[in-house]
């Protein structure tokens, strides 16, 4: 195979389910398919064409992945460039090399594509984030949800999983408030603990010191002490108030734990993506898409902000990312869900391609937006291709600028969702899914070489 290297429900929600999903948030998740009946008449708006994509994987490496070290290889920019990492492998897509770092990826280029040419120019981690998950720019009036908290409010309605709409392993990134004016029901659940542990401890569902049996023992305490419940046993109102009690515990003790509980999986399956954080993230996101959860983010641990300590941190987190990645792409194949699920893979901004030997940096790489790297696979987008490309140096881009719209516009394209969609603001202010492109807001267009 060759690469291609391209130059250029409306309505409002019943009293039941309302006590429902109003249980589950008191179990500790902010449920954000909880959705008012404004908010559900506005992603009840017909989609414009059949959605490939039913789900999405997001590995969000905060702090920003350096481009050049990774898949963007240039080997013969020189040691002030590409510092320790010169050397290059094939992969199996003639044409198309990583960085030596990547043994396990390069084995699945098939799989996903490259853009070589995202671009925005942002420098600053907060605004950059902010720009890569919402396609706004930073600073205007109105403070947008990221694409994850869209996702729950456009697909939240469609869904009948018991899990969130809207996933996040395990910790939110800390660098915006992903749900936006839409408010707290699209805050991402954000699951904590360590799907690596013995036990994966999730917020609201798993938790710490506390047995099954012991979950069990308290349910039917709580039952035989509900006196006022049994000699009311026909009120309408106490019915739904069962009904939900009896939708958390369901959520505790089963659908809900059982797709967390990796110890269902193969142990050979679980070696294989890893025995470390990330690896069973990558796993855990497999089994929450495997259910219908239409958006999962991860954010990688331990992020690569790599001022300093560049190249050690590198040559520690990369093989686990090499690992895992390659990994979900595989499984997810195998499974048969890789054509319905988006995943895609990148930090807020690249890193200086050009080293900063000098003290406190000794060999460190900065910030740096104006030419970085993403991975796309899946739901609808081709495998062993590259859009655009970067100069020798990886410093600028070259051929086929991609913007943050135009990214996140390819993938809301491919989950059927309408950019020009207008979101639900709590006191009525014009606002859109996208951004319209303009002379503030840059687009090269959507993604349609890889579509």
């Amino acid at each position: 195979m060759s690469a291609n290297h391209i130059s250029d429900e409306a309505g409002g929600v019943s009293r039941r389910e309302a006590m429902r999903r109003g249980l589950c948030g008191a179990a500790g998740l902010m449920l954000a398919k909880g959705l008012g009946s404004e908010a559900s008449a506005a992603a009840a708006k017909p989609e414009k064409a059949p959605a490939k994509a039913k789900s999405v994987i997001q590995i969000f490496l905060w702090g920003g992945m350096s481009h050049i070290d990774t898949w963007d290889p240039k080997p013969d920019a020189g040691r002030d460039y590409m510092g320790e990492f010169t050397a290059v492998i094939p992969t199996n897509v003639d044409g198309i090399q990583l960085d030596a770092l990547f043994p396990e990826l390069a084995k699945q280029a098939d799989k996903y594509s490259l853009i070589r040419s995202m671009t925005h120019g942002n420098n600053g981690h907060e605004t950059a984030a902010y720009l890569m998950q919402t396609g706004h720019l930073p600073g205007e009036r109105l403070a947008y949800p990221s694409v994850g908290a869209v996702f729950a409010l456009f697909k939240g309605p469609q869904y009948t999983g018991m899990i969130p709409p809207y996933v996040v392993l395990t910790k939110p990134a800390g660098r915006f408030s992903e749900e936006g004016f839409l408010g707290p029901k699209f805050k991402p659940f954000a699951t904590g603990g360590d799907p690596s542990a013995e036990r994966f401890e999730v917020e609201g569902i798993v938790a710490r010191g506390i047995t099954d049996q012991r979950q069990v023992a308290r349910r039917e305490l709580l039952d035989k002490m509900d006196t006022m419940g049994a000699a009311m046993a026909t009120s309408p109102q106490l019915a739904d108030a069962r009904d939900a009690r009896k939708t958390a515990y369901e959520l505790i003790l089963g659908a809900g734990k059982e797709v967390f509980d990796l110890s269902q999986e193969k142990p050979e399956l679980r070696d294989r993506y890893g025995r470390h954080t990330f690896g069973q993230e990558c796993l855990v996101a497999r089994r929450l898409v495997e259910t219908g959860v239409p958006y999962v983010t991860i954010n990688y641990p331990g992020g690569w902000d790599t001022h300093k300590g560049h190249f050690q941190t590198m040559r520690r987190q990369v093989p686990q990312l090499d690992q895992g990645l390659a990994m979900l792409l595989q499984d997810l194949s195998d499974h048969g869900l890789l054509e319905s699920t988006v995943v895609w893979c990148c930090g807020e901004f690249g890193r200086g391609p050009k080293v900063d030997w000098q003290p406190p940096w000794n060999g460190g790489r900065n910030h740096y937006g104006k030419v970085f790297s993403v991975l796309v696979a899946g739901g609808g987008f081709k495998g062993g291709r590259i859009v655009g490309s970067s100069d020798d140096k990886a410093e600028e881009v070259k051929e086929r600028p991609v913007y943050p719209v135009d990214l996140l516009g390819s993938i809301y394209q491919l989950a059927g969702i309408d950019s020009n969609a207008r979101l639900p603001h709590p006191l009525g202010f014009e606002a859109h899914v996208l951004p319209a492109p303009s002379e503030s807001v840059k687009s090269a267009g959507l993604l349609t070489e890889i579509m």
